[in-house]
Parts: C-alpha cells; sequence; structure tokens
C-alpha cells in the first residue's frame, strides 16, 4: 500500500487495527476499580469505628470520675464560696452557695486562656480578672469578655450533710469558638 493512502486513514480506523485497545472497557474498568475502592475504604472506616461507636452507644464512659467530698453544708454560707479540686489535684473548680441556698460548682479555669475564674459576691458572677469575663453563675455561660465557651458543670450531690463533687458535664448548647 502507498504511504499516501496509509495517512488518509482516520485514527478509528487504526485504533481497529490494534487488538488489545478498547476505550469504552478501559474507561468502564477504571470506574468499576474506583468504585470498588471507595466501598472498600467505608466498610474499613467503619469498622474502625466501631470501638467507639459501641461505647457511646451503651453508655460507657471513658474514664470514672471519683466522688469527692467539698465541704460540709453548714460550713459554706449563703452568698460566700470555696475553691476545691475536682477530679484531680490538677483541676481547680469553685462551689458557690447562691443567697437562695441553691449550689453551683464549675471548672474555675476560663475557657479563653484558662485564667482563675473566681466568685463576685458584689457582681453575683463568675470573674475572669485576666481579660475582664464574666460568666452567669446560674449556667456557666459567658454574659461579658472575650470568653466564649459556657464552663464545665461540677455535678454535685448532698449526702449527711456534706456536699460531694460527683461529675462533670459540658452541656451542648455552649458557644463554640
Amino acid at each position: 500500500m502507498p504511504k499516501h493512502e496509509t495517512a488518509k486513514q482516520t485514527e478509528s480506523d487504526l485504533l481497529h487495527l490494534v487488538d488489545n485497545v478498547n476505550r469504552q472497557e478501559d474507561v468502564d474498568y477504571n470506574r468499576r476499580s474506583f468504585l470498588r475502592a471507595m466501598v472498600a475504604a467505608g466498610v474499613t472506616m467503619s469498622l474502625a469505628t466501631l470501638p467507639f461507636s459501641a461505647n457511646s452507644i451503651l453508655g460507657k464512659s471513658k474514664e470514672k470520675t471519683p466522688r469527692v467530698k467539698i465541704i460540709d453544708a453548714k460550713d459554706l454560707p449563703p452568698g460566700k464560696s470555696v475553691v476545691f479540686n475536682y477530679p484531680d489535684d490538677s483541676q481547680p473548680a469553685v462551689l458557690v452557695r447562691l443567697q437562695d441556698g441553691t449550689l453551683k460548682a464549675y471548672n474555675n479555669k476560663c475557657t479563653h486562656l484558662q485564667c482563675g475564674v473566681f466568685w463576685s459576691e458584689e457582681e453575683e458572677k463568675l470573674v475572669c480578672p485576666c481579660h475582664h469575663g464574666f460568666f452567669s453563675v446560674q449556667t456557666g455561660h459567658p454574659i461579658a469578655g472575650p470568653p466564649q465557651r459556657e464552663l464545665p458543670l461540677i455535678e454535685l450531690e448532698q449526702r449527711n450533710g456534706a456536699i460531694y463533687a460527683v461529675g462533670r458535664k459540658v452541656r451542648h448548647g455552649a458557644q463554640n469558638v
């Protein structure tokens, strides 16, 4: 066949001459391979997170919080506070007895930069003196200053005339930074 006739043949005519080239099969094969890989990755990730999901579904806590005596109830008059550590010595907290007798306790590290938070009886607020942050003693929510998240609540229990810390709780309504 003369040289000029080969040049006249189209690309598709030439591809049909080669037995192992089929573009549609290559595209289908690549799509199938990709989908199989994605399904396998999804199944693998689901199985890898199963132990963590099971703990949250069954309500198992990763850590047990201790029951710690804070103070005898008679030693904390209305309007006053006491600083204590909970759940261990590295976690400072503050317990406040409000004028109506209600007890509130929070971790006393400011959620802005971890400065100490103190009870102000005059203002009836929890105060962070570092950056003039203020928290509601009723809810632990920030009400002024740079803090954006609420203070973690310390759960309390009264038994035999004493006040105990029995757990910590961060409510889901907290604002995020």
